[in-house]
């Protein structure tokens, strides 16, 4: 470790010991849209060669500061939505102006997440999709992960109801995928089921997904890929106040959502500010009717403030998160199949003979006494800044999660699962300046979290402590056609607790928390926790352009992940999940060699891409259902299943592909194709052949197919224009590789969706902005399906039901209208 931080600093002081002497000269420019001569704001201009590197403001304008030589440089300039442009800086000229061309569907977009440099979409071997603005704000969902799964193969979702998805990546998710948000870790309590995503829905800009391994770049639980989020970042206004609303309408759970923002700024300071509301009751199914618990109250604050001067840039941001969440059960009466509530304590409950849940309570937004309520607090900063022929990236935050689960029916305000987690998350990165061909990343980052059981009565996981730090180095090489770039990395995670006791308070008849000297008749749940994980990622990877529209893509990385806390140290009840989970101290972080290979070609008329990949995880952690000797479920708390984690090795591998036509002799038509599989397999020995016996892993997706076509109508009317028809139909077939030991799975079947939508925009007053139009019909025909990546589909106290359907199923169908208003 002594030797990586002595490396990192070397680095810095070599960097800046050589950029000190060197003459420098200042370039200016202007981006504009070529169809209709509006600048472009947010474009990336990229030197050619160098690690500069600069973005457009407000007005599509940019400097950048270069070397004061005689050689011709090269600018690349970009933008999401556009096809990129590359001219020549020349000794004599200092000022530039280039226009781009907008396309559809652009494989070639700039990303700069996953990588350290701002570099196209075409030139990096990692898979990665980008996922635009207007893509999201043109997809009707529940929640924003949802939204990124409708536009990007290879990424599903485990769902416990709308408001509640966790990403998997190719077949993998929880904490071996990493969620970003303005590039922090998204820390909350993300190991539980039923434990989603704190952001706020309205406030995404883009996004970016890398599929596989990307600990290279943040360490553990990267190890499957990443999901990163953009919000919106505060603009030059040109010091005018910017006002926007959007509203939302959904019929099937009746979600309203409102947001409000407002933004100001000039060349130099600029902020922006967003309120927004959602809340929905329980949706509904023509197999279900009403599904109860499943409604939700979410509120959002976000605001943050930006600095932009010649040699970089700084954002300062603070964000705060409120959600009540229903917990549902799946409970309901054996014969009527009308769900039922709990209204007594475990001890005396009843499964078979409690109330049915009135129609009022069902068609209410006043949530169920059983609830959870989730708040996350962030604050964080971001800075970017060039010194001398290098560039410098620095992030800080600190976020504060708080986790209550209410699930005593008799004394509703106390909590079972009372959760409070804080982390502090760091990073340095420096980009030494280049060496002819070949450019050096250096970099540090990690975290702190303290977690602390507050005044709850379950406690599914101990206090502890955790520290995290990584160094890596990363190489990228460019010369011509190729690109070849890999990196090495070393992870140490430290965790420690101290002794944690449980007992029976006599008053209450709840358990509680005590602590020494204090532990007469108490428990020990979780001995003294003291665990240290190391690991070391790599990657490989080149891309070879056979011209600007054909490039061939191959990567070979190495994934680590240090086991979760719930992994490791488990013993208990999570009141939400309905499981009681069982930890394993003796486990061993997983490490992956995955390989891709994929092939993009981008054309005037047509998009074409395919990945094939193969991951080979050692010591894979897993649930199962526990069962004793006989066979039977082991049932520690009533009404609640118990799982354990084990470890073994696995396989997973299969392919996306892509598909999209857009004629230019047919403008404003596309039809778009994506097709995504992933087999995997359970390798441990005791497994082999077994099939369904433990051979598959679970909650791995099913073949998918989603086609898609739009229309944009030649209407130019003086209140309406970009008026957009479009039609989707996405298939998800029968899963019969399921992990059915001990019941954990079931096989499930195929299912249809199709979805219809217009997207437009409406002139109200000549000077004023275009409001936007979404109408949208999900699950057209009201389908009756249930995914086998839902969890609702398990949460069923019956082996046999009068009407042949068991569990829980997928939300029928749902018309969405949504209204995008800026008012100047």
């Amino acid at each position: 470790m002594k030797a990586c931080f002595l490396l990192l600093l070397l680095g810095l002081t070599q960097g800046l010991l050589y950029a000190q002497p060197t003459p420098t000269r200042l370039i200016r420019g202007s981006v504009t849209d070529a169809d209709n001569h509006k600048p472009i704001p947010f474009g990336n201009i990229t030197l050619v060669g160098q690690s500069k590197g600069a973005i457009t403001d407000a007005r599509g304008q940019f400097s950048l500061s270069i070397k004061a030589d005689t050689l011709v440089h090269k600018l690349i300039i970009s933008c999401v939505g556009f096809k990129s442009d590359t001219i020549s800086v020349t000794p004599g000229t200092d000022m530039y102006t280039s226009t781009l061309v907008s396309v559809v569907n652009a494989l070639n977009e700039v990303v700069v997440t996953g990588v350290t440099r701002g570099t196209l979409l075409r030139q990096n071997p990692v898979a990665i999709l980008a996922i635009s603005h207007r893509a999201i704000e043109g997809t009707a969902s529940s929640n924003i992960i949802d939204v990124l799964v409708k536009n990007a193969p290879g990424l599903n979702a485990v769902k416990t109801g709308p408001n509640i998805s966790k990403p998997f990546i190719r077949g993998l998710g929880y904490n071996r995928v990493l969620t970003l948000y303005d590039g922090v870790r998204q820390e909350g309590q993300q190991w539980g089921d039923e434990h989603g995503i704190e952001v706020d829905n309205y406030n995404i800009e883009r996004a970016e997904v890398i599929k596989g391994p990307a600990s290279l770049m943040y360490g553990s639980d990267a190890l499957a890929g990443v999901v990163s989020m953009m919000p919106v970042y505060p603009k030059d206004t040109e010091g005018k106040l910017k006002v926007g609303f959007v509203t939302e309408y959904q019929s099937n759970n009746r979600l309203l959502g409102e947001s409000i923002s407002l933004a100001s700024g000039g060349s130099r300071w600029a902020w922006n500010f967003r309120g927004s509301i959602r809340a929905a009751t329980n949706y509904q199914n023509k197999i279900d009717g009403r599904v109860y618990n499943t409604g939700f109250s979410e509120r959002t604050l976000t605001t943050m403030v930006g600095y932009s001067g010649h040699q970089g840039y700084s954002r300062f941001g603070a964000s705060l998160y409120d959600n009540l969440q229903g917990i549902p059960d799946g409970s309901r009466d054996s014969l009527t199949r009308q769900f039922t509530k709990q209204v007594f304590e475990s001890d005396q409950d009843d499964i078979q003979h409690r109330p049915i849940v009135p129609a009022s309570e069902l068609t209410s937004y006043h949530l169920s006494p059983l609830h959870q309520h989730i708040q996350h607090y962030r604050l964080h900063t971001n800075n970017h800044y060039q010194i001398g022929n290098g560039e410098i990236d620095a992030l800080l935050a600190f976020q504060q999660n708080v986790r209550r689960e209410y699930s005593h029916p008799t004394q509703v305000d106390q909590p079972s699962l009372y959760v409070r987690l804080n982390t502090l998350n760091y990073g340095l990165r420096y980009n030494l300046p280049n060496v002819g061909h070949l450019a050096t990343t250096l970099g540090v980052n990690g975290m702190y979290q303290a977690n602390k059981n507050k005044n709850g009565t379950a406690f599914p996981i101990p206090d502890y402590h955790l520290f995290d730090v990584g160094t890596f180095v990363f190489l990228k090489w460019q010369a011509d056609k190729l690109t070849l770039s890999g990196g090495l990395r070393y992870d140490n995670r430290r965790l420690r607790g101290d002794d944690f006791y449980v007992r029976t308070n006599p008053k209450t008849g709840f358990d509680e928390r005590v602590s020494l000297p204090d532990t007469a008749g108490a428990t020990l749940q979780y001995p003294q926790l003291k665990q240290s994980f190391t690991g070391i990622s790599a990657s490989l990877g080149l891309t070879y352009e056979f011209s600007d529209n054909l490039s061939l893509k191959a990567n070979i990385a190495r994934g680590y992940r240090a086991p979760s806390i719930t992994e490791i140290a488990s013993n208990g009840l999570d009141p939400g999940a309905h499981i009681v989970y069982i930890g394993n101290r003796n486990f061993q972080p997983e490490f992956s060699i995955q390989e891709d290979i994929g092939l993009t070609a981008t054309y005037p008329d047509v998009n074409f891409g395919v990945s094939v990949f193969n991951n080979f995880i050692l010591n894979y952690i897993s649930l199962a259902q526990l069962v004793d000797d006989k066979g039977e479920p082991v049932v520690i708390v009533p009404g609640n299943k118990t799982f354990q984690y084990q470890q073994s090795s696995a396989q997973l591998f299969g392919f996306e592909t892509q598909f999209s036509l857009h004629p230019t002799t047919w403008k404003g038509f596309t039809f778009d194709n994506t097709i995504a599989v992933v087999y995997g397999y359970n390798r441990g020995a005791r497994y082999t052949d077994a099939g369904v016996q433990g051979e598959y892993l679970p909650f791995i997706p099913p073949l998918r197919i989603s086609t898609g076509v739009s229309q944009q109508l030649p209407i130019k009317r003086g209140w309406l224009s970009d008026v957009t028809v479009k039609a989707d139909v996405d298939h998800n077939a029968r899963q019969d590789r399921y992990l059915g030991l001990n019941d954990t799975e079931t096989p499930t079947d195929g299912y249809t969706l199709v979805n219809l939508g217009l997207d437009s925009q409406i002139h109200i007053g000549r000077d004023r902005p275009a409001l936007r139009f979404l109408f949208q019909i999900n699950n057209l025909f009201d389908t009756a399906y249930q995914s086998n990546l839902s969890r609702l589909k398990y949460f069923e106290y019956f082996t046999q039901s009068p009407n042949g359907h068991l569990g829980m199923y997928g939300m029928g169908r749902n018309i969405c209208l949504k209204l995008t208003i800026p008012f100047n």
